[in-house]
This record gives C-alpha cells, structure tokens and sequence, in this order.
C-alpha cells in the first residue's frame, strides 16, 4: 500500500503517528486538513509530503465553487500558501504545490474562462498529482539502485531517521538502497538510529525493515560513535528534506554529528534525496529555514513525561551537514559528487527534463 493516495474525493494517507503499534489509514477531506496532516506529521518525510501536497492542490481545484479559472486560479493560490505554510524546511512540500499552480495557470493561458475550462483543469490537476506520485514511485526505485553500486557485499550500514516506503510515496530514498542492496542479494546488515525525539528509527525504519526481513539492529543514536570508531560500519546513508546548491544537506537532527564522526573515522556518507529535494535558488545550508516544533517532543515519550514540568526546551527538527562532510548526494539522475555546485545542477536540469518529457507523453 502506497503512504499517501487519492482516494473517493479525498487525500488518504497511513497514519505514521501511530506505527508501529496500530496501521491506520486517515482520511482528509479539506485543504487545511491536508495540511494539518503535514504539520502534525500524520505524514513525514520530503517526498511524502510532496506528494501530499500535490493531492492538497488537486483537493483545493475539486472543492472550489469557482466557475472560471480566473477564480479558480485565487483558490489555488490560497490553497498554495496554506499547504506551504505546513511545515518550512522540506522543500518538496512548495515544490510540488508550485508546480501544480504553474501548470493551472499554463492550462489558464491557453483556454477560455469558462465552467467548461474550469472542470477540465481541475481534472488535469488531479491527473498531475497522481503523476507526481508515480514518479516518485519510479524515481525512488532509481535511487535505490544507483545508491546500490556504492554499498560493497556483506557491508554494514548506519541509518539515521526514517527514508523508507513511509517517507516517500513507496519504496524509499536512503533505505531504498537497503532495499535495492537486499534485493540484490549484498547479505548487507543496518545499525537503525532510534532518531530522537520522534523515534522515526526506532518506530518505523524498524519496523519497515523487519517486514521486508533486512537484517538490523536498532540502537540509541549515541551508540553510533561507539560503532564507527570500532571499525562496524562501512557507509553511512541518510535522507534529505533539503539540499542546497553547493550541497550543503538539511536533515533530521542529528544527522550532522553522524556525518562529522564518520568523516573522523574514515567512513563514506551519502546523502539520497530526489532532484526534487535539491534547492537551486539557495547557496548554501545557512540560507535553510529550521522548523522548531514543540517542547513535549522532547520532554515526553507519548503522553508520559520525562523530564521535570514546564522544563525550557529547545527543540529544533533538522540540522545542516556542510557539504564537506559528503562522499555523495543520490539521486535518480546519478550519483553527484564534488564540486556539487556543478554535479546537482546538471542532476536537477535532467530531472526536469525527464518530468517535462514524460509529461508530454501523457498529453
């Protein structure tokens, strides 16, 4: 099943606040449920909510009372602004929803306004959403494989946060290649931070990959230093919800001092993230914008406290790995490496060649 679909006028998704004690599938039937969604991470993970975000557009032309796509086009770009207010540091969320509104307002240029032209861009919305999701099915599969060829046989992985089917719309972008290597019979092993203060790690990497039968361990993020420097991991492999042009990475927390203490003990670390994810427009990692959620992430596990009431906490969601600390950035046009200023863009400027290509072959 896939994380997010679209299904009966409604944008569903698996409720990952719940894994891996109950498989729930939510259901939301407003835009700014759609986006309550992504902010209160019913759904996580940049290409989910991509993807999530593409189905909120395709939700927000189908419940517009609007009769030309003059109108029509306002609603959108209302809609726009509340998905993209959801949640500011994966950028595939503004990434997905621009290129919806962009292509309503092409479709817009090139036909009259009329409740006829209204209906027929609100079904070419719905159309490109469902695309948007295919192709991360298709790309993320691509990852895996090319990310494949970097993993040797028997090697073992460290993984940090969650990159699996649940944080795409299937298969994954940094356990995508776990996936790809298993599948390829590499007899690979994963040591699966438990990523505070969500326990993405501990309560859906681990879960993931104990369904697919991937041999793993699940261990504190702390222990991962203790396991680099006795020679017990090989690669090191992440996600991404942003990457910038020179390829600095925003990712979850944490993910920095991984990549520091790997450089330190020699180990290769790779990024894995779509061309989607790729911010061309941003110079380095200082120009990201860190989302910083609530104090009971932090302070409680569930609903039961751990530290002391009304203790300060801060508590930011992502962290940025320099480029420097970076053997690789995957993506499915390749494996980029340095200078990544040059590699990415030339990566970013094939992917969207391939989604305009397969976009008119569609029409």
């Amino acid at each position: 099943m896939r994380t997010v679909f679209w299904q009966d006028g409604q944008v569903k998704m698996i409720d990952q606040r719940l894994l891996p004690g109950e498989e729930v599938i939510a259901s939301f039937p407003t835009v700014p449920e759609v986006a309550r969604s992504i902010n209160e991470m019913y759904v996580r993970g940049a290409p989910a909510i991509g993807a999530t975000a593409a189905y909120g557009m395709a939700l927000a032309a189908r419940l517009s009372q609007a009769e030309n796509v003059d109108a029509l086009l306002d609603d959108l770009r209302r809609a726009k602004d509340t998905l993209d207010a959801a949640r500011p540091t994966a950028v595939n969320l503004s990434w997905a929803t621009t290129r919806l509104l962009t292509l309503a307002e092409e479709i817009a240029a090139a036909a009259p306004s009329s409740p006829a032209s209204a209906d027929n861009l609100r079904q070419a919305l719905l159309d490109e959403a469902e695309a948007l999701a295919d192709e991360d099915v298709r790309i993320n599969r691509r990852m895996g494989f090319n990310g494949a060829e970097v993993v040797p046989e028997g090697a073992n992985l460290l993984h940090h946060c969650n990159t699996g089917s649940l944080a795409t719309v299937d298969f994954g972008t940094a356990l995508g290649v776990i996936y790809a290597c298993h599948e390829q019979g590499k007899n690979i092993h994963v040591w699966v931070d438990e990523t505070r203060p969500r326990l993405q790690g501990a309560r859906l990497t681990a879960w993931e990959l104990m369904r697919a039968e991937v041999p793993m361990h699940l261990i504190a993020d702390n222990a991962a230093g203790h396991l680099m420097r006795t020679g017990q991991v090989d690669v090191v492999v992440f996600g991404a919800d942003r990457v910038a042009a020179n390829g600095d990475v925003a990712n979850k927390i944490g993910t920095y001092k991984v990549a520091v203490v790997a450089r330190e003990n020699g180990i290769p670390v790779y990024c894995v993230a779509p061309t989607s994810t790729v911010d061309l427009d941003l110079p380095d990692g200082d120009h990201i914008p860190i989302e910083e959620r609530g104090p009971e992430e932090v302070a409680e596990i569930g609903a039961r406290a751990i530290a002391p009431t009304d203790v300060p906490v801060y508590n930011p969601a992502f962290d940025i790995t320099p480029f420097r600390y970076i053997t690789g950035i995957v993506t499915e046009e390749g494996i980029c490496y340095p200078p990544f200023d040059q590699s990415l863009r030339a990566a970013v400027q094939r992917g969207r060649a391939a989604i305009e290509a397969e976009r008119s072959e569609r029409k």
